[in-house]
């Protein structure tokens, strides 16, 4: 049985994006025309749209679809959560890990919609600073908690491939709201990212 990808892109903005990488291609000075280049316009099209697929996607919405009610209120930690995301400077990948933590106030949310809200903040074109606020941000404003910590730690490409090129770099942002904003509770999420509990 044949292999079948089941992504769904828009057809005319692929078709639209192909004829772009095409002359970007051409414009590199390649042969357009050769066996492993002649599929790729379509593929960088469909992949540009899959790298951005966080722009039509709600983060509020992803998180109501799974608040509960509860009557708990000490902090909920998901943390080593991978995420991929584009520099909107060069578009070239950023990728590393988001530590997000959250104190109940009568709701809890169910534990897969953390990652899910990560992914489409990271779905877009981004800077690090930002995505790290938004995240916050969206978990804040929808389940109205005691307070909220996003810390992500993340290498830059263009900081890797290019520019600097320092290859060990790594890049920590965070926020916090709440309860997070006074020095122990902050204090004990910080040693609950850095430590290895399994």
């Amino acid at each position: 049985m044949a292999y079948k990808k089941s992504d769904s892109y828009d057809d005319a903005l692929t078709e639209r994006m192909k004829a772009d990488y095409l002359d970007i291609l051409e414009g590199l000075g390649e042969d357009t025309n050769r066996e492993g280049l002649l599929k790729t316009p379509e593929r960088a099209a469909k992949a540009m749209q899959f790298l951005t697929q966080g722009y039509s996607q709600d983060a509020a919405a992803i998180l109501r679809s799974a608040m509960f009610r509860e009557d708990y209120s000490e902090m909920v930690l998901v943390k080593d959560i991978e995420l991929y995301s584009l520099c909107e400077h060069h578009i070239l990948p950023f990728f590393g890990k988001a530590h997000v933590a959250y104190i109940p106030n009568g709701h809890i949310v169910g534990l897969s919609k953390i990652p899910r809200i990560v992914d489409v903040f990271a779905r877009r074109l981004q800077v690090q600073e930002r995505l790290t606020i938004e995240v916050r941000d969206v978990i804040q404003e929808t389940l109205q908690p005691l307070g909220v910590a996003v810390v992500i730690e993340a290498h830059h490409m263009c900081m890797m491939m290019r520019g600097v090129q320092k290859q060990n770099s790594l890049t920590t942002t965070s926020a916090f709201t709440g309860q997070f904003l006074k020095n122990e509770t902050r204090s004990e999420f910080l040693r609950l990212i850095g430590s290895k509990l399994h």
